[in-house]
């Protein structure tokens, strides 16, 4: 798709006329934290500046992370250089958004404007590491289909990160009101959603959108420095509601009903006695555990109780949990004669089975939860731990239809929500294999080998 921002472009009175924009549903305010993202200094304040000031008027300041720095919007100037832009471009930005809300952090990166594609792998791990370890509610970004190489690529990159980390992703279209028109069959009008704004966001936002001289005004009398917005292509950012579009309803993993049909055909559904596969998995899974011996533990999907036989010789105590009632039973039959050890039918979506635990396992079973079912988890995971406690994690890497994310997001989700500190990896072709702990010690300094 090619346009020119110098250009009109679709006027605002056609978009304005057709009925459903006056019916786009309503969006609230998002609770938690919120993290916006611009492909370019300029973005966050044209497809969401007014949103960045109601959150600081509420009290919740988004965190502002630019991807690229602007270096690209005068080409053949003949008085911007590319150093002058960057420079100009930075400037206004943290002007703007300080104006929107004073209190959001703006985090630059600095990627070369128009090559946000050719560094793709770059900007992802840039974006992680600018989200933190903080749990994040919301991302908003820019659009995947708004027409721009940089938009679309960094919408996609938040797209993928809103998933790892169990946010939900509003996309602000910018350039779909300049090259389409209501009638565009690319105009996703099923997903839109509308922010309400006050009249003292509209008047921000209009200030804040100034801010952005190198954008919205001539800088010489030159052609090329004439400004690169055109100004009926920043009245679409005049509007009294921010558009975004939305995804409403996110993936759903499998509930009780699944695991109790899979336990209705076949007594060993994943045939976890029969494989070496799995067989290797547990021996990998009890070798990865840090201390010999654990007083109370919580095992999270035990299905049929191979891996609870196991672990329930090296714990004192140890709930082994499903959501299938057949699974327990036969975890229940497997361990009978073995005391300290309960069976129960639960589902941790429902809450975490009170604590403290001094070990906490998870094998092949968190990737049947949503991101956000993870986060939620790991939070409350992370509540029932005890001062020395453990979590490990053992999953299958490969794709899979039934499950509501891959083996590695639940591993990259757990590393960032737990908290704590990973004191052992193991990855394979198949199988990811992680643990944490609140302490943090390895096993060779809580033997006191080394300091």
């Amino acid at each position: 798709m090619s346009f020119d921002g110098r250009a009109a472009g679709t006027p605002v009175e056609v978009w304005d006329a057709d009925d459903r924009l006056g019916r786009v549903p309503g969006l609230a305010r998002p609770t938690g934290r919120t993290v916006v993202v611009a492909a370019h200094p300029d973005d966050e304040t044209l497809g969401a500046g007014g949103l960045l000031r109601e959150l600081s008027a509420a009290g919740r300041p988004a965190d502002v992370v630019v991807v690229t720095d602007g270096a690209g919007s005068h080409p053949g100037s003949p008085t911007l250089t590319p150093a002058d832009l960057v420079r100009l471009r930075a400037a206004e930005v943290r002007e703007a958004v300080s104006l929107l809300s004073p209190g959001s952090r703006v985090r630059l990166l600095g990627f070369p404007d128009g090559a946000v594609r050719e560094h793709r792998a770059e900007v992802a791990a840039a974006l992680r590491d600018a989200l933190g370890a903080d749990p994040v509610t919301t991302m908003v970004s820019t659009w995947r289909g708004d027409g721009h190489r940089d938009h679309r690529v960094v919408g996609e990159i938040c797209a993928e990160l809103a998933t790892e980390v169990g946010a939900q992703l509003w996309e602000y279209p910018l350039w779909m009101w300049h090259w389409a028109n209501p009638d565009h069959a690319d105009v996703p009008w099923d997903r839109l959603r509308a922010l309400p704004l006050d009249d003292r966001a509209v008047v921000l936002k209009r200030r804040a959108v100034a801010r952005h001289a190198t954008q919205t005004q001539a800088w010489s009398g030159a052609p090329e420095d004439a400004a690169p917005l055109h100004p009926a292509f920043l009245r679409h950012a005049d509007r009294d509601v921010e558009v975004f579009v939305v995804d409403d309803a996110p993936p759903v993993g499998p509930g009780a009903d699944f695991f109790d049909a899979a336990y209705a055909r076949r007594d060993d559904p994943w045939r976890l006695g029969t494989r070496w596969y799995e067989e290797r998995k547990r021996a990998l899974t009890l070798a990865a555990l840090p201390a010999p011996r654990f007083g109370s533990a919580l095992e999270v999907g035990s299905s049929i109780g191979l891996l609870t036989a196991d672990l329930a010789v090296r714990c004192d105590q140890l709930l082994a949990t499903d959501v299938a009632e057949a699974a327990v039973r036969r975890t229940a039959d497997r361990l009978v004669d073995r005391p300290g050890v309960t069976a129960r039918r639960h589902d941790v979506r429902d809450g975490v089975p009170d604590g403290p635990y001094d070990l906490v396992v998870l094998s092949e079973v968190a990737y049947y939860l949503t991101a956000p079912e993870l986060v939620t988890l790991a939070g409350r995971l992370r509540a029932a731990l005890s001062p020395e406690g453990v979590v490990v994690a053992c999953h299958w890497r490969h794709p899979v239809h039934e499950h509501a994310q891959t083996g590695d997001d639940v591993h990259r989700t757990l590393d960032r929500t737990l908290g704590l500190t990973r004191v052992s990896t193991y990855r394979d072709a198949d199988v990811a294999l992680d643990v944490w702990g609140v302490e943090g010690r390895s096993v060779a300094q809580r033997e006191g080998l080394v300091p």
